[in-house]
């Protein structure tokens, strides 16, 4: 792959990754409720389905739901009530800082794992970027596994790098949010912000 390509790839990437959005914000919230070592979970959950995404797209199925509209209209309609509900569960929680609401109900690597993994893949969208975006990288002569490989893979080192920057972003503004009603103040914006993320979701269901 010539190096002016890997070069666009990866800025292309990083302001991509960087863009706000739900995973990130889902970082940054687990991050100001619970520091930076348990997100590690989150973010984990959160690369899963991306990656998975990006390389299920690679074999084809970013093009099939293309051609296939209503399996992309359930997808999506099931990707926006869900960040609906996590919306929801932000602004019904008097003390938590994570949209699954309260610490016993996202509090062990697992369910934070979970959690993360469910609002990446809450956007089928996803796919077809990454239909769209990864072959324009793609050298036709040279074999296209390994290209897809090395792609997905500096794609998940960058989009990585950008969870740590939220999940930073995070801690440091925990210290501000000590106080109860700041916290529930902040608590009820990001899960406004989710529910927007839903609404949004829900208007490109009608185009």
């Amino acid at each position: 792959m010539p190096p002016e390509k890997i070069k666009f790839f990866a800025i292309a990437t990083f302001f991509i990754a960087l863009t706000p959005g739900p995973n990130m914000l889902l970082v940054m919230t687990s991050s100001v409720k619970r520091g930076i070592r348990p997100t590690l979970a989150t973010m984990a959950g959160c690369l899963t389905a991306v990656v998975a995404m990006m390389a299920v797209s690679a074999v084809g199925v970013g093009a099939l739901l293309a051609a296939s509209p209503r399996i992309f209209f359930a997808l999506k309609a099931a990707g926006a009530a869900y960040l609906a509900y996590l919306g929801l569960q932000m602004w019904r929680s008097d003390d938590a800082a994570t949209p699954e609401g309260t610490t016993r109900v996202a509090s062990t690597p697992s369910a934070l794992y979970r959690q993360g993994f469910l609002v990446a893949a809450s956007n089928p969208k996803a796919l077809l970027f990454a239909g769209a975006f990864l072959p324009q990288f793609i050298d036709s002569t040279q074999p296209r596994a390994a290209q897809f490989a090395w792609l997905v893979g500096t794609f998940a080192v960058i989009e990585s790098t950008c969870y740590s920057i939220y999940a930073f972003g995070g801690k440091g503004l925990s210290v501000a949010l000590r106080r109860p009603d700041v916290r529930r103040n902040f608590d009820r914006v990001a899960g406004s912000v989710f529910i927007l993320f839903a609404v949004a979701m829900l208007f490109e269901l009608r185009r």
